[in-house]
């Protein structure tokens, strides 16, 4: 008789492996991030408490909270999935040179001129110097900026919780906005700050937890991490060179210079800098933390020992390292595969689920939600302030519309308000990024505004006339630049059938990827941080000067900055 053998049973799904008690730990997380933020929130009897923290809070704190704004998911995640990628290696941390000297420059130099006056972002500091017109286009410009880079962040928090959830990523993008937007409601900066912190100790515990973890379970431990990680050929493994082996995970100093690639050692030392000179010392979401300080000495110490963060960015480099070789080791279920094709920014999150014991990995994606809610809980913040000084001029504490409870309801409407939105934007982003790490995303997303933000700083700093006319010619010009140099729009063109990816390709500086599936830009996105900075630098200049001239000659004429 023949007998026919069953037939194996399937891998369970992996949201399956996320238990009943993981999610009592990661509600219990939650919760307690609220309760402490609650708790901690001071009084919130006006914007200056809510937007400042009353300007009281201490600065190991506020650098803290610094650091988990920069690192968060987007880090914990995205990083061990750029090493993890064919052709992923250590090269980001070139990077961490451009940052650490720009950190240096706004503690020593720019913060003087923030705690000159009562002002509540950079772009009061704007207005000061260079007139209201000035103030409301770097506003306008900020919020473009917060919603490109900053839906990024909620990509990742969803991109978590869909791994862990049978629900559809839309529905995972709606759960963090609203979150987001509790958050912010229950206590302003205060509580964004120390829960920020509480972000930070986990992500520092939870990606040594997982380096130490994968390193123990395989044989032969941190030797067999650099020999399957590498050609095992010592140092020389941490310099690119043109007979590089094909996998060499901790490749660190790239010498090339060519203008495709983006972690490079010239990358990291001429354009990287103007990216962070941007993203800490104009960027309110970023800024507004220094502003909580007690004094500017105390703004200066939590900027520049935000550095520090750089040592957690190197933790989760090795982290995807690790990650390579457990699963070269122990190569992944279907369907795990299957998430791993779908984007590498999946690896991370599918080994927390399925491989950690019950209970820390719950504690460990709840660090991971959290520091999602708690990145975007602050652009909320910031977001809602800005836009209110904008109409309301807060600062002035005049006027029959100032008073402090209408201000205070008005910044929580608008914290409402900028929540549906950025969480409508995220949805959108999500149909067009494709396979990109979010990483890659979220400084390419930045790009469009970072260099005309600083370029209008330093305008503030350096002109003595400068026309606003020519500060929006310099936007514009730069965001037509990076749209010329980045694919987003193509991309766009091609997934709603209107171009080929052939015919999009010969529209701007692209090749075409080897299976003709995607554009690859000849131009990485990272060089147009140092020149579109210059170039509105360069317009608000020759703007101001040609007001001057014919004012000169029209001395009648009305106009200012």
């Amino acid at each position: 008789m023949l007998t026919v053998a069953p037939m194996p049973a399937p891998d369970p799904p992996i949201h399956s492996y996320f238990t009943a008690w993981d999610w009592a730990v990661v509600i219990g997380y939650l919760l307690l991030c609220t309760g402490v933020g609650h708790l901690l929130r001071g009084r919130q009897a006006s914007i200056r408490d809510f937007f400042l923290g009353g300007r009281s809070l201490p600065w190991p704190a506020v650098s803290g909270s610094i650091i988990a704004t920069e690192i968060s998911g987007v880090t914990f995640i995205g990083v061990p999935a750029m090493v993890f990628a064919a052709g992923g290696n250590f090269t980001y941390l070139q990077w961490a040179l451009g940052s650490i000297f720009a950190r240096c420059v706004i503690g020593l130099y720019f913060v003087r001129y923030y705690y000159e006056k009562e002002i509540y972002s950079p772009y009061d500091f704007m207005g000061h110097r260079l007139g209201l017109g000035v103030k409301g286009l770097a506003t306008v410009i900020f919020s473009i900026g917060s919603i490109l880079g900053q839906s990024v962040r909620v990509l990742v928090a969803a991109l978590a919780l869909n791994v862990v959830t049978p629900w559809s990523f839309e529905t995972c993008i709606v759960v963090i906005g609203l979150f987001a937007i509790l958050w912010t409601l229950i206590g302003g900066m205060r509580t964004v700050i120390w829960t920020d912190v509480m972000q930070f100790i986990l992500f520092a515990i939870g990606g040594l937890c997982a380096l130490f973890w994968i390193v123990g379970s395989v044989e032969g431990g941190w030797t067999t991490l650099w020999n399957l990680s590498t050609a095992g050929d010592g140092l020389a493994s941490l310099w690119t060179n043109a007979n590089a082996p094909e996998v060499n995970k901790f490749f660190l100093i790239d010498t090339r210079f060519e203008a495709n690639l983006g972690f490079t050692l010239w990358v990291a030392i001429f354009a990287i800098p103007f990216l962070n000179l941007s993203a800490f010392g104009v960027d309110q979401l970023n800024a507004q933390r220094m502003f909580c300080c007690r004094s500017a000495a105390d703004a200066r110490k939590a900027i520049i020992a935000s550095s520090a963060g750089q040592f957690l960015t190197l933790l989760m480099l090795l982290v995807g390292a690790a990650l390579f070789v457990y699963y070269r080791i122990h190569p992944p279920s279907p369907q795990a595969q299957a998430l791993f094709d779908k984007t590498a920014d999946n690896v991370f999150p599918t080994w927390i689920t399925t491989t950690l014991p019950t209970g820390v990995r719950g504690l460990v994606l709840g660090g991971v939600f959290a520091a999602a809610i708690s990145s975007l809980d602050s652009i909320l913040a910031a977001l809602s302030q800005t836009t209110l000084s904008l109409f309301c001029h807060p600062e002035r504490r005049s006027g029959d519309g100032d008073n402090p409870r209408n201000l205070l309801l008005l910044s929580r409407g608008l914290v409402l308000l900028w929540g549906i939105f950025l969480t409508g934007f995220a949805i959108l982003l999500n149909s067009m990024r494709g396979a990109i790490n979010v990483v890659e995303l979220a400084f390419g997303m930045v790009a469009y505004t970072t260099g005309p933000m600083l370029g209008m700083l330093l305008a503030a700093f350096w002109l003595r006339r400068c026309s606003v006319a020519g500060l929006v010619a310099g936007f514009i010009l730069s965001f037509l630049l990076v749209l010329f140099v980045r694919s987003d729009l193509h991309t766009i063109l091609i997934n709603s059938g209107v171009l080929s990816v052939q015919q999009a390709a010969e529209l701007g500086p692209f090749s075409v990827s080897q299976d003709g599936s995607t554009l690859q830009s000849r131009i990485h996105f990272a060089w147009m941080y140092p020149i579109t900075t210059l170039l509105t630098l360069a317009c608000g200049a020759a703007g101001g000067l040609t007001f001057h001239r014919r004012t000169e000659k029209n001395p009648g004429d009305p106009g200012g900055h």
